[in-house]
């Protein structure tokens, strides 16, 4: 198994679903797309064994591939979709009182960088910008990348914001919390609105667990950030409907539909049959 196959724990999410060993997931045959973006659903510098299957999330995805000469696709939908049947009440309740929770305030994404890219823009005016848009309290979630430099962390911090994050994705299978999409779920379907300085996966997931979106501020700069997709430029040509404080929310559940392959999830002997090696009955 590739060990992006590991991040966010979407192996374990997807052996769950199987009934298979969720702590140690069997071996996926191919290279399982780990997130959003407006190519072909992998970083246009991932190596591929010949002949490995892309499991991705949506045909758009494919078929952008297949637009640059890359084959061995299928379509399996996002491995959050198959989350949220899981955990149909995840975050709803109370854990403690079992009480429903009202959702309020805004939970707002940081662009990100990873371990290899900081990212840098004007901090304190996206602060403002948050401050002037959004009503009630607002929660700021970093990646682990940007939660681990103090600078930025107390930035918005000293804002009066409530500064998480849900832990790391992993490396090399090590340093992976199976749990980062369960706590990033619960949280969701606790706000009413989910927000980010850039479209972004977990614009989507809000949309999907059924929160208000937005999508604005400084989109901040990544070094080394590889321009052969277009950057954020292309985002905001291919979905203006998707980059504005306030997005129609009809709208933005066709296109997130669209982009996490929804009418593409399998049942669980499918997804079984095709992505596991060895588990096949």
């Amino acid at each position: 198994m590739h060990h992006h196959n590991h991040y966010y724990g979407h192996a374990h999410i997807l052996a769950r679903y199987c009934g298979l060993d969720e702590e140690n997931p069997p071996r996926i045959r191919g290279y399982l797309q780990h997130g959003w973006n407006v190519g072909d659903g992998y970083n246009p510098t991932h190596e591929f064994f010949d002949g490995a299957t892309r499991f991705v999330w949506s045909p758009a995805v494919a078929r952008r591939g297949y637009a640059l000469g890359r084959r061995n696709y299928h379509v399996v939908g996002a491995p959050w979709l198959y989350l949220m049947q899981q955990e149909p009440t995840l975050g709803f309740f109370d854990e403690e009182t079992e009480e429903p929770v009202e959702r309020e305030g805004t939970l707002f994404f940081l662009f990100h960088g990873w371990e290899g890219g900081k990212i840098t823009g004007d901090h304190q005016r996206l602060i403002d910008e948050i401050r002037e848009t959004e009503e009630g309290p607002v929660t700021f979630s970093l990646y682990y990348t940007e939660y681990n430099r103090p600078e930025i962390r107390a930035a918005y911090h000293d804002a009066g914001f409530d500064v998480i994050s849900f832990g790391g994705r992993g490396f090399s299978y090590v340093g992976t919390d199976p749990l980062f999409l369960y706590k990033q779920l619960a949280a969701m379907r606790r706000h009413k609105r989910v927000a980010a300085n850039r479209l972004s996966t977990a614009i989507f997931y809000g949309v999907a667990a059924g929160a208000e979106v937005a999508v604005y501020g400084d989109p901040m700069l990544m070094e080394g950030e590889d321009p052969r997709f277009g950057g954020n430029a292309r985002v905001q040509r291919l979905w203006p409907e998707m980059t504005r404080k306030v997005i129609d929310q009809q709208t933005a559940a066709q296109i997130t539909d669209h982009e996490l392959g929804r009418r593409f999830v399998m049942p669980p002997r499918e997804i079984k049959r095709v992505m596991f090696d060895g588990s096949n009955e």
